[in-house]
């Protein structure tokens, strides 16, 4: 502990609220994230004589101030907590790098109700079903959907402006609602099938598709009759295939936790209608001298911060009583119901919880097999590259790539890759200005001395490697810049692309005079090499068409005779951005002040290339 920081002043003026507490070292680092239901008397915890571990022994040893946050309810508490894990990542928290949020199926409240693939924060204007543990397990869905009920996956955009049915119409996908080939009333029977079917009521779904096979076969109406079979056939499959489906409409969540050896994987597995959707395995960081019981509980905090909650949520591990009490409560604040923590019971949950062992099982089987081939690889470059691995230290590569077309919309990219994987926090991209367009020499340049101008400041990392996605001049001219920023020491390598492309026929050119060189296909340093460059290409080009696009369609809003400073300004203020702008109708568009129905014609016009 800092000699200075005494904990008797600091005791003395806590409040007994609930609240948040970080832990700082001399240095100005946090250490530790904690919440409390009682500030006082948590804090106070860490100051008595006989610690929980080695492990926070240390952590208080280092101790130099701490700083805390009341908040309302130890609800607001817990969402502060997990804010702040996310954003500093303190050494001495279990953390989960998890930031995305999960996939929903929507059905919309239009007249013709779209399916579709979403994304982010449900609103109140459409109906979702989830959340899924991955997109791949949304987009299935909705496709079986589309075969089984015909629904539209078009945007209202196109919906209200088509004229004959699209190409899912002809191949059975989609019933032709756009253009008026079925009815409202009979739509809505389908989305209603879709909808029971999305909760799990396959049975219930099954039994209004045979009655009303059995009514149109009574009238005579032998095709629609055979679509219904065809429906009623798939769904049956369905059913069979989720062999581990409960009796009753369950929604929960199955989160186990498995080490092996020094490897500790969270799987949640989800349940939604009584039907198992799939797993999603997670390996949380600073966790390597924490117990599998701290790992759960601290999963469940993090987890649940932002995200639905289920009902339920099935364990695998006997948490004490205490710690269960306290996430019933703390979950059930965030939900708009309440919620149980508790080890699964009767014979299908522990299938369930089974399932979720085996696959975290195997999750921990694949991690290793790309850790071993991932440890080779950077081996193999180091001895080629003759890089030295600093004690206690990760050896860090970046890598630039320039995008562009003809010289329009130029990004450049620099993605790093450091302890056996890339940084996707630490990736930044460049939008060149004040460059001859198409000038790739210059944009590498000006990429160059914006990453590294704050390296001389000690406001950045050194890299160990530089890789600079291009042949000779690409490296001479990245190289003149390093050594105008007296930054010589860094070493550089430039990958010049091999004949049309084609991997394993790259060039490694080198800026210390040496003669380039091929590495043979199959030499696990090149393969490094790839990896890397590829992902800084994949991260230039999508930036340069982001940046290219958002260019052309506001210099088009720009060009349209008629709008004027004012009336951009009312139209982006009224939908938001350019993209709802181009989506709009006619009607939403004349609904703006200021807008005419002329005018808003020609602003349609203008972004669907309509001419008179």
């Amino acid at each position: 502990m800092d000699e200075t920081f005494d904990p008797k002043v600091l005791l003395a003026t806590l409040t007994e609220l609930p609240g948040v507490y970080r832990m700082i070292d001399a240095a100005g680092v946090v250490l530790y994230v904690g919440k409390a239901k009682n500030l006082k008397k948590r804090v106070s915890s860490y100051f008595r004589e006989n610690l929980p571990s080695p492990r926070i022994a240390l952590m208080v040893s280092r101790i130099a101030s701490i700083e805390t946050t009341v908040t309302r309810s130890e609800a607001e508490a817990l969402l502060l907590e997990n804010n702040l894990i996310k954003s500093l990542s303190p050494h001495y928290n279990i953390v989960f790098r998890d930031d995305k949020s999960y996939p929903y199926i929507v059905l919309t409240r239009d007249e013709f109700p779209r399916l579709g693939f979403f994304r982010g924060e449900a609103g109140r204007t459409a109906d979702y079903f989830g959340p899924y543990p991955s997109s791949s397990v949304v987009r299935e869905s909705i496709n079986l959907l589309q075969k089984m009920f015909r629904l539209r996956t078009c945007e209202n955009l196109v919906f209200n402006n088509r004229s004959r049915p699209c190409l899912l119409y002809q191949i059975g996908r989609c019933s032709g609602a756009c253009v008026g080939h079925i009815a409202s009333e009979e739509y809505t029977r389908d989305v209603q099938l879709a909808a029971m079917f999305l909760k799990g009521k396959h049975q219930e779904v099954i039994d209004r598709l045979t009655a009303a096979m059995d009514r149109a076969a009574a009238e005579l109406d032998f095709e629609n009759a055979a679509i219904y079979r065809d429906r009623i056939q798939s769904l049956r499959r369905i059913r069979d295939k989720q062999h581990i489906a409960s009796q009753r409409e369950e929604d929960a969540d199955i989160v186990v936790v498995v080490k092996e050896e020094e490897t500790v994987c969270v799987n949640l597995a989800m349940i939604r209608g009584g039907l198992h959707l799939g797993d999603k395995p997670q390996f949380p960081g600073n966790a390597d001298e924490n117990s599998p019981d701290e790992i759960l509980t601290a999963f469940l905090y993090q987890h649940y911060d932002s995200r639905l909650v289920p009902e339920r949520i099935y364990i695998n591990r006997p948490l004490d009583e205490s710690t269960l009490a306290e996430l019933d409560e703390m979950l059930t604040a965030l939900a708009p119901h309440p919620v149980r923590v508790l080890e699964p019971r009767g014979a299908t949950r522990k299938v369930w919880r089974e399932m979720a062992e085996q696959n975290a099982r195997l999750a921990i089987f694949a991690r290793r097999n790309a850790l071993s081939s991932q440890r080779k690889r950077l081996e193999a470059l180091m001895e080629f590259c003759g890089l030295e691995r600093g004690e206690g230290k990760d050896i860090r590569i970046e890598c630039f790539d320039i995008s562009h077309t003809q010289g329009e919309s130029t990004v450049a990219s620099c993605v790093v890759y450091q302890g056996l994987g890339m940084r996707k926090s630490e990736y930044r991209r460049f939008n060149i200005q004040g460059i001859q367009p198409g000038d790739d020499y210059a944009a590498m340049q000006q990429a160059i001395r914006r990453r590294y101008g704050k390296l001389v400041s000690g406001e950045a990392v050194a890299p160990d490697l530089i890789l600079i996605d291009g042949g000779k001049g690409q490296l001479v001219s990245a190289r003149s810049v390093v050594e105008e920023l007296g930054l010589s020491f860094l070493r550089m390598i430039g990958v010049a692309k091999g004949e049309a492309r084609k991997p394993g026929l790259e060039t490694l050119v080198f800026s210390d005079g040496r003669e380039p060189e091929k590495l043979p296909a199959e030499h696990p340093a090149l393969h490094l090499i790839q990896e890397i460059r590829d992902e800084a290409h994949r991260f230039a080009v999508s930036g340069h068409r982001a940046r290219r696009n958002r260019k052309r369609t506001t210099s088009r809003l720009e060009e349209i005779e008629g709008i004027g400073p004012k009336k951009r300004k009312a139209l982006l203020s009224h939908f938001g951005g350019i993209r709802d702008i181009k989506e709009a109708g006619i009607d939403q568009l004349s609904a703006v002040p200021g807008i005419s129905k002329t005018l808003a014609l020609n602003i349609y016009a203008a972004f669907h290339c309509i001419t008179s």
